[in-house]
């Protein structure tokens, strides 16, 4: 059992230098938001991520260190409020009794059978931890961003700077005289009155549909004799699983959540719509200020450690990962929301 123990006693496995590898170089893939690439990444030195609103026009202000360039000047009378980051942690230990049936092998192999476990289990962390960031993300593009409990909200996008969540639009699909078309329309000059001057003419809209939403659009009579229903929005024609139809300059999105149907989800009767272009969303993260090596340092999307067992018995060794975002609306007062009839 010598060779087990030596393993342990080194914490890493004997590969110290290889720790930051193991952890940081796990590829994940992001989901539907995520791989729109609206969120605009905004990396804090603090755990607070302060925003200014003036005449509800929201204004991101980043920390910044000494030297850099200032930011623009906050319009007179602006409110200012103050975000802490969401705290995300998890982690997997690795017993030395899990990998005693690697003893057999030459030194060298027991330590890559070591780190491969501490790979895999890393692995599945980080697609927990991008599972978690797509439903922030899903929640901002609602306005509320939701805790894993599907109930707790962590921030109310709405609530915080005042502004009132727009009526649902009944779209009337079952109605085969409804002019869909115009609906549309409508929509979208709402959200381009309630982004001001964020609105630019690259600005698109998106709207995630349930099943039986999407399914009632592209049947709709009106939809069926413009020979819509094949189509594909060109921006998202590479993304895989459900379709998607542009009507109006609206991309509508069957969207695909997790297969449970509750994670992260929309009604099967719903539609959400949100603005896809720059300014709107911001994936804000702090740094991991509760450990000396990152205090105050420019934040990571996410942290990885590697502990070892110090009661004396080297017994295990275990990964964690920790990550502290903020998933954030500019713009509220864009979001709207649609139900089949």
């Amino acid at each position: 059992m010598a060779l087990v123990t030596d393993i342990f006693t080194q914490n890493g496995w004997g590969v110290i230098e290889y720790q930051e590898e193991v952890v940081e170089n796990v590829d994940f893939k992001p989901q539907l938001l995520g791989e729109l690439g609206i969120f605009e990444p905004l990396y804090s030195r603090s755990s607070t991520i302060a925003i200014a609103a003036a005449d509800k026009t929201l204004t991101l202000i980043p920390t910044s260190a000494t030297g850099e360039a200032p930011q623009e000047l906050i319009p007179k009378g602006a409110r200012v409020k103050k975000f802490d980051a969401s705290r995300l942690a998890k982690g997997s230990t690795v017993f030395a009794i899990e990998m005693a049936g690697v003893t057999a092998l030459p030194f060298e192999l027991q330590t890559k059978e070591v780190s491969e476990e501490i790979t895999d289990r890393t692995a599945q962390i980080l697609d927990d931890l991008e599972l978690t960031w797509e439903h922030m993300r899903f929640g901002a593009i609602q306005g509320k961003v939701l805790d894993a409990d599907g109930t707790t909200v962590l921030v109310n996008w709405f609530q915080e700077w005042g502004i009132a969540e727009p009526a649902e639009v009944n779209f009337a699909l079952t109605t085969p005289g409804t002019d869909v078309r115009k609906k549309c329309r409508d929509v979208k000059r709402a959200m381009q009155k309630a982004a001001k001057g964020a609105w630019t003419p690259a600005t698109r809209v998106a709207g995630l549909c349930g099943d039986d939403y999407f399914d009632a659009l592209v049947n709709h009579p009106q939809i069926k004799e413009t020979k819509l229903g094949t189509e594909r929005a060109p921006m998202l024609e590479d993304i895989e699983g459900y379709s998607a139809i542009e009507i109006e300059g609206i991309t509508f999105i069957n969207y695909r959540g997790t297969d449970d149907e509750s994670k992260i989800a929309i009604g099967t009767d719903k539609v959400r719509f949100f603005p896809v272009g720059k300014g709107f969303f911001k994936a804000g993260f702090a740094p991991a200020n509760e450990f000396k090596p990152y205090l105050n340092q420019r934040a990571r999307e996410y942290y990885g450690l590697i502990l070892a067992d110090t009661s004396g018995r080297d017994a295990w060794d275990r990964v964690e990962l920790y990550s502290y975002p903020l998933m954030i609306c500019t713009r509220p007062g864009t979001l709207l929301s649609g139900k089949k009839a």
